[in-house]
């Protein structure tokens, strides 16, 4: 975020699609902690994004633009309960940055 409160850059994440095998992209908002990068998704395990990272979890990210350079990662969905800590302080920075924090938090790792 920008010192003004502007969003100054998206999370591009890119899923191999569980049927077609074919590569997804998203544009989503995020936050980074410790070295890894979250997500939410509203619709939770529904969204199509997450049954993609459920059957593969080897995910490629890109921050700031479309055209930037990708990254290897590799994503899980956060279970609060499991760990509810880490679930607490990811939706207390999305929330911070994007007053919104509902939904599954899913966790990026860097793996390059």
């Amino acid at each position: 975020m920008s010192e003004d409160g502007e969003l100054t850059e998206f999370f591009y994440l890119t899923t191999t699609g569980r049927k077609s095998g074919n590569l997804h992209q998203i544009e989503i908002w995020f936050v980074e902690h410790n070295g890894c990068y979250y997500i939410v998704s509203e619709p939770r395990e529904q969204a199509d994004w997450v049954q993609n990272i459920l059957a593969n979890p080897a995910v490629t990210f890109s921050i700031g633009s479309r055209s930037a350079a990708q990254s290897d990662g590799i994503a899980r969905p956060i279970d609060p309960a499991a760990e509810p800590e880490l679930a607490a302080t990811v939706s207390a920075l999305m929330h911070a940055a994007y007053e919104w924090s509902d939904g599954l938090i899913v966790e990026i790792k860097p793996t390059g």
